[in-house]
């Protein structure tokens, strides 16, 4: 746990300024570039049934649904791209959000420290997401045999991660919010 605490720490320390303005531009760049051109790297014979990175919630049958409707090639290249792309993505939007939160909630709580600690969910999503990559990763090389325990385990890494995530963009955008309508009424009442 001090670990943890360190860790926000030094995520809120390191927000101030550039490093959230960089790590969104990254951030930015990210999603305008990169997720397109991995989006069609999937779009084999596969594709039609989905994808448990983008499924918001599957089963484990539905895993192996998956992995058979890939076929070999596709398997393959299901586990290169958690290999490489899937390895960088989740370091980019953990930084984007953990930065962006830690800077959006010292500016509209001055750094409370329950909303200090929200850097840290970010990280959860991120580990959520690499261990996903790693259990789907897994059944797909391990196709057409079973792969006990992963298999029931990856689904619920796929939703705690896009759930976290979820409540991470939320906090964002509350942040946000709340310091612009702070900025607009101080900004209202200099210029009566």
């Amino acid at each position: 746990m001090r670990a943890m605490f360190a860790l926000s720490d030094l995520l809120d320390r390191i927000s101030d300024r550039w490093v959230p303005l960089a790590a969104a531009v990254v951030f930015a760049l990210f999603v305008a570039f990169v997720l397109p051109a991995h989006t069609t790297v999937g779009s084999g014979d596969g594709a039609a049934i989905g994808s448990p990175d983008l499924s918001v919630w599957y089963s484990g049958d539905d895993l192996y649904a998956m992995a058979d409707a890939y076929g070999a090639d596709g398997r393959a290249d299901y586990v290169r791209a958690r290999l490489t792309f899937d390895i960088v993505w989740p370091f980019v939007y953990v930084a984007f959000l953990s930065t962006a939160l830690s800077w959006v909630h010292r500016r509209r709580l001055g750094g409370a420290p329950l909303w200090r600690r929200a850097n840290l969910l970010p990280v959860a999503g991120g580990v959520f997401d690499l261990l996903e990559n790693a259990g789907a990763s897994l059944v797909m090389l391990r196709y057409p045999d079973r792969t006990p325990v992963v298999d029931s385990l990856t689904p619920l890494m796929t939703t705690a991660k896009w759930v976290t995530l979820a409540v991470c963009f939320l906090l964002l955008v509350f942040g946000l919010v709340s310091i612009l309508f702070r900025w607009t009424r101080r900004w209202g009442r200099v210029s009566v």
